[in-house]
């Protein structure tokens, strides 16, 4: 019962640390497209300052600049799905944790029963020690 028991407990602790992992990869994406974006920005503010031209539909507006619009936008689009990604793991890190919780709980509820039988077993073991020193 018992390897049972802290066989399921690590087994949840791996899942919990899994969807950490997850969490965490995902956010460490997020603040990579947010950061790359700005970078995007910087170097796009810089191109419209040396050509003098920011108006994207102007014709000889860098291509450089175009691309690099279209590069920051993709990369933007991307953090805003990897938003919802982070939600639904962050939901299921919150599920994992939970069922852990209550693994551990049900595992406290057993050694608290087993040990409260060990102890009314040793109780009853002393009553019958003491009644037979009575009885004497």
């Amino acid at each position: 019962m018992k390897s049972r028991n802290e066989s399921l407990i690590r087994l949840k602790k791996f899942q919990v640390d899994e969807k950490r992992r997850a969490v965490s990869q995902i956010e460490m994406m997020i603040a990579d497209f947010e950061r790359m974006a700005d970078e995007l920005d910087q170097q796009i503010e810089l191109e419209h300052q040396k050509t003098g031209i920011s108006d994207s539909a102007h014709f000889a507006y860098s291509t450089f600049a175009k691309a690099a619009l279209l590069r920051r936008d993709n990369l933007r689009n991307s953090a805003t799905d990897m938003k919802g990604q982070l939600e639904s793991a962050q939901d299921a890190l919150a599920e994992a944790v939970e069922d852990l919780k209550k693994v551990e709980l049900l595992t406290e509820r057993e050694h608290q029963r087993a040990d409260a039988a060990v102890a009314k077993a040793e109780q009853a073991e002393m009553d019958e020690l003491g009644r037979m020193r009575y009885l004497r």
